[in-house]
Order: C-alpha cells, then sequence, then structure tokens
C-alpha cells in the first residue's frame, strides 16, 4: 500500500477544478501577445483552433476590451505551426467580428496561408476599419502597424 506524502494536502474540489484548468490552459491553441499597447489585442494561433479557445482565451479578452472603448484594434499570427481551425471556431469567429463589425479600428492578420489571406482580404472590404494582411515574416511590421 502506498503511503501519502507527508506534506501533500488533500486538494478538495476547487482545488483539484484549478489543477484542471491549469492543465487545460497549458494545451490551449490561442495565446494573447503580451506588452502590446491598451487598445490594441493580439493572439497568436499554433496547432488546431477550436471553438474552446475562442470560448476560453479571444471572446473574454475582446469583450474586456470593448467593455473599455468603443474602437479596438485587433491582431491575429497564425504562424508556421498553425495547421487550421474547427468549423465551430470558424463560426465564434464569424459571430465575434459581427457582433462588433463598426468597433475594429485596424485588424492586422499575420500568416501565410494562402487562403486564409485571401478570405481576409475579401472580408475586409465589409468592415469600416482599416485591414491589412502580413506574411509571417513581416510580424514586427503588423505589430508596428496596428500600434500606430
Amino acid at each position: 500500500m502506498r503511503r501519502p506524502h507527508l506534506n501533500a494536502k488533500p486538494l478538495g474540489r476547487r482545488g483539484m477544478a484549478e489543477k484542471l484548468a491549469s492543465t487545460l490552459r497549458r494545451y490551449e491553441m490561442v495565446e494573447q501577445i503580451p506588452n502590446l499597447p491598451d487598445n490594441v489585442l493580439g493572439f497568436r494561433a499554433k496547432g488546431t483552433v477550436t471553438t474552446s479557445d475562442y470560448e476560453s482565451v479571444i471572446i473574454p479578452a475582446v469583450e474586456a476590451l470593448f467593455s473599455r472603448q468603443g474602437k479596438v484594434r485587433f491582431l491575429y499570427h497564425l504562424g508556421e505551426d498553425f495547421s487550421g481551425f474547427e468549423a465551430a471556431a470558424v463560426w465564434d469567429d464569424t459571430k465575434l467580428g459581427l457582433k462588433h463589425l463598426a468597433g475594429w479600428e485596424r485588424l492586422a492578420l499575420v500568416s501565410d496561408v494562402e487562403w486564409i489571406r485571401a478570405a481576409v482580404k475579401i472580408f475586409g472590404l465589409a468592415i469600416p476599419g482599416h485591414v491589412r494582411v502580413f506574411h509571417n515574416r513581416e510580424l514586427a511590421e503588423a505589430i508596428r502597424w496596428v500600434s500606430e
């Protein structure tokens, strides 16, 4: 019979839930880009982006910023290790974009995935704000542009 470590404390329900949430956060495919101006949100995507990534990372951050600002600048980096979106994540993205259609001041997409670059250029025509598409090698330029 294995004996528990002398310093081990039972986690309880709350502790177990916090540990599970911490573990799951390590597997999110979207992370917020730090050190951007207050009116700019930036996210880096890797692997396959899921609806859970939108619901737990992107949507809360966007809603929090819109609650403080009338206009938002947004940078989305789909880097070399990005592999795609779940269909439900694309729907979440569409709903979020339409909900705040007049609130997007600048949108910068950074990606080398041609079909996504083309789609953003086309849909960007319907967005009142400014939309630009950058290649992965132009990430620094995209950050400068969305921040100015």
